[in-house]
């Protein structure tokens, strides 16, 4: 059950729409270095996990009262994250990923192009930034992975967990975005997406505050 609880919050984490995901995607598109892409974002997220949970594990030995509180604010992140997801599941609109004819490129229909992999070098130091500069991965991995995997006393396989569903993200993302490109371009998708993730985190939440 630790493996399995690693697992889901780590996929509700990282199958929303964003910078890194629609990168991988667009290197996806264009069959252009996509090992090293996925290579990249799992590992990136299996040191951050394993940071996270090494250090909350820490911090629950040392400060027994400091977990507490982080346990009852990672709950309430997880309960306004899930509110998020929610509003986004029900909006009439919602963001749609858009591929062009010659599946050049691939981006939000609401935000700028993302820049343009013309070499190993270029895709690596990109997704590498998109990774490491993105203050949200640390938040979800290091901070809340980290709070919710201190929880359970196999914390390790917790963090295992993690990073399978990393994994197989990134891989099935990567390697199967010409198969995903028609469906993540209906806004409808999205919204069915959301609505999981609104459950998922919803009930982690819950469970949270439970074991408080």
């Amino acid at each position: 059950m630790t493996y399995l609880a690693g697992l889901g919050l780590a996929f509700s984490l990282i199958v929303a729409i964003g910078a890194q995901n629609v990168f991988v995607l667009r290197q996806g598109l264009r069959r252009e270095h996509v090992g090293i892409v996925v290579l990249i974002c799992a590992a990136s997220d299996a040191v951050l996990v394993a940071v996270g949970v090494a250090g909350m594990g820490a911090a629950a030995t040392a400060a027994p009262l400091l977990v507490s509180v982080v346990r009852w604010a990672g709950a309430a992140f997880l309960l306004a994250y899930a509110i998020l997801a929610a509003r986004r599941a029900l909006a009439p609109g919602g963001e749609r990923l858009e591929a062009s004819a010659d599946d050049a490129a691939a981006r939000p229909a609401s935000s700028a192009r993302t820049a343009v992999a013309t070499s190993t070098r270029t895709v690596v130091v990109t997704c590498l930034a998109l990774t490491w500069l993105n203050p949200h991965v640390y938040l979800d991995t290091v901070v809340l992975m980290g709070t919710v995997g201190s929880t359970h006393d196999a914390r390790w396989l917790f963090a295992a967990g993690a990073a399978t569903a990393s994994a197989v993200w990134f891989t099935a993302l990567g390697y199967g975005a010409r198969l995903l490109s028609g469906v993540l371009a209906r806004p409808g998708a999205w919204r069915v997406l959301d609505g999981a993730i609104a459950v998922v985190m919803a009930v982690i939440a819950v469970s949270l505050a439970a074991g408080a």
